[in-house]
């Protein structure tokens, strides 16, 4: 199977990767425009096959120097399991604006597996804080 990896916003399909992303758990709320929006302003990268067909995505936000952040990294169902998912990890580690980061930082509640393969570990207790804000109209 000769899969394809993009960095180019232009070449993800948002008919595919807006459905998926609401229906994951950390994409549940999010409206298309607000995912096509976050896509556009960060690192994206894509899995497609030959016919064009979008078989996986993820995006990274950066400094491109010291820190990156991956989000929304997702193998469509029926491409599962056969590596894409560390293809996208590696491609995201090697984006050609993000090869001189050297720190990463992600949060997952199941995929720790896959992350670790690629140096990533358990974040430091007590070291990282968070906030979630709920904006409101002007």
């Amino acid at each position: 199977m000769n899969v394809i990896t993009s960095y180019e916003f232009d070449e993800l399909d948002f008919n595919v990767i807006v459905p998926e992303t609401q229906n994951s758990y950390w994409g549940e709320g999010r409206t298309k425009d607000g995912i096509i929006q976050s896509f556009r302003n960060s690192f994206p990268v894509g899995l497609r096959l030959q016919s064009g067909e979008q078989i996986g995505w993820a995006r990274a936000t950066s400094d491109t120097v010291y820190h990156a952040y991956i989000y929304d990294l997702q193998v469509m169902p029926a491409y599962r399991r056969r590596g894409f998912g560390n293809r996208l990890v590696k491609d995201l580690l090697n984006h050609p604006d993000l090869k001189r980061v050297t720190g990463w930082m992600l949060s997952t509640r199941n995929q720790h597996r896959l992350y670790r393969k690629f140096g990533f570990s358990d974040a430091v207790p007590g070291r990282y804080m968070t906030m979630i804000r709920t904006v409101t109209g002007d």
